[in-house]
């Protein structure tokens, strides 16, 4: 059979019909994603941190196209466009810049999406036909789950591009929203103890997919701590500001200050100098006091914890009391693609969903860390420098996608993902 040489031979294979379900499932959730924006909106790069439209639905087909079909040998469907749509492979070859993959005219939209439709035929038929051994049907999945990670960034950074024009424009008009008062802050204790985190990976005895960086499982000791009961809310954050908070050196890091003073931070990203309206994708919004705050980055997480009295959770405080939890929350799934306020109840609440959370740990291997072999090792382990952890998924992230212990990470000055915090505290 034809498979990926650089593989390990412990990767169990996903059911070939299983994993084709899975594959047309996903693959057609981005194009309707993609469905409300027009040829110009999918051309548009507001920054070169975020990508167009066109290039995520370009970059996850040649992703399969090159990590599935080439390395199993087979003729690549469009190899004119390699350098084009590869994102930060050095291995795989030359990239164009990334900051100006909104000058790609051509190919065009429907070039991407005559491509997208003979990848979305071939592949599948190759499944059916048995030419691919395991490795290769774990890097259909891993191909499943990279489009997951993009549906959401497709969905923020058509945000970013939308607040950016005058007309304020709405990706989808008629957002529904959840009113209510905010669930009363309380601190949930934990106690000393030893906790175990991670996913188990190596070997994959279990058929759960985790990204290489969730692993291995591990034990880490955990001090006596308490977590808020829920995650910060735009009223709560809106007194901080209200208080001087982005004008008080003592609450920042050296680095977040240096960036708030550089960038003229005053609010979080998508507020309106009145601190009561906010862009959103259905376009500009009357501010809910009550449902979590978001487009944070890490400084103004950080800063707001201290200003409160607390701090910011670990990730591995994070992810003991999250284990315990089902993988409920209001993901993309749910057609709020903003955060809205908790329910009451009991306990902890929107680990899951909702707003991504800080958290205080640095984005670092794991005791006894691998990467995934061959080209694909490139996927995560090169960017453990300079970035900090996230936890829990967003309004914009698939259900599907979310677990305890993924581990998402971006640089401490970002604000466009949908990031927001949960305090913590110490405990005597």
């Amino acid at each position: 059979m034809v498979g990926n040489t650089h593989a390990t031979a412990t990767s169990p294979a996903a059911p070939a019909d299983w994993l084709a379900q899975r594959f047309a499932a996903v693959r057609a959730e981005t194009l309707r994603l993609a469905a409300p924006l027009s040829a110009e909106d999918a051309m548009l790069q507001s920054m070169p941190d975020a990508s167009p439209a066109k290039w995520h639905l370009a970059h996850t087909t040649w992703f399969f196209d090159r990590f599935v079909l080439q390395a199993a040998g087979l003729p690549p469907l469009r190899p004119q466009w390699n350098a084009l749509f590869n994102s930060y492979y050095e291995s795989a070859g030359p990239r164009h810049p990334r900051p100006q993959r909104g000058l790609l005219s051509r190919p065009t939209l429907q070039d991407v999406l005559d491509w997208r439709r003979e990848l979305d035929a071939t592949l599948p038929a190759l499944m059916a036909s048995g030419r691919f051994d395991s490795a290769a049907l774990h890097r259909v999945e891993l191909g499943l789950h990279h489009e997951q990670q993009h549906q959401e960034l497709l969905l923020t950074d058509i945000k970013h591009a939308f607040s950016c024009n005058a007309l304020m424009p709405a990706y989808a008009n008629h957002l529904p929203v959840i009113t209510g008062e905010a669930v009363p802050l309380r601190w949930i204790a934990r106690d000393e103890g030893v906790a175990e985190i991670g996913h188990d990976r190596w070997p994959m005895d279990s058929g759960d997919f985790a990204f290489d960086n969730e692993s291995p499982r591990h034990r880490v000791l955990l001090a006596a701590h308490a977590l808020a009961n829920r995650p910060v809310s735009n009223g709560e954050y809106r007194q901080f500001i209200e208080e001087g908070g982005y004008r008080r050196p003592e609450l920042w890091l050296s680095e977040g200050w240096a960036t708030v003073q550089a960038q003229d931070w005053q609010r979080p990203l998508y507020w309106q100098p009145d601190l009561e309206h906010a862009f959103t994708l259905a376009g500009p919004r009357g501010l809910d006091p009550h449902a979590p705050v978001c487009h944070l980055s890490y400084f103004e997480a950080d800063a707001f914890a201290r200003w409160a009295g607390g701090r910011l959770p670990t990730e591995a405080e994070w992810e003991r009391a999250a284990s315990l939890r089902a993988v409920l929350g209001r993901f993309a799934d749910s057609g709020f693609l903003e955060p809205q306020p908790a329910a009451a109840a009991e306990g902890l609440l929107q680990l899951f969903g909702d707003v991504w959370e800080w958290t205080a740990s640095p984005y670092t291997a794991y005791p006894g860390y691998r990467p995934w072999p061959g080209e694909v090792g490139e996927y995560n382990g090169k960017f453990m420098c300079g970035q900090w952890v996230l936890r829990g998924g967003s309004a914009v992230t698939p259900s599907r996608h979310a677990r305890a212990s993924y581990r998402n990470f971006f640089p401490p000055a970002s604000r466009w993902q949908f990031a927001g915090l949960r305090l913590a505290k110490d405990r005597p």
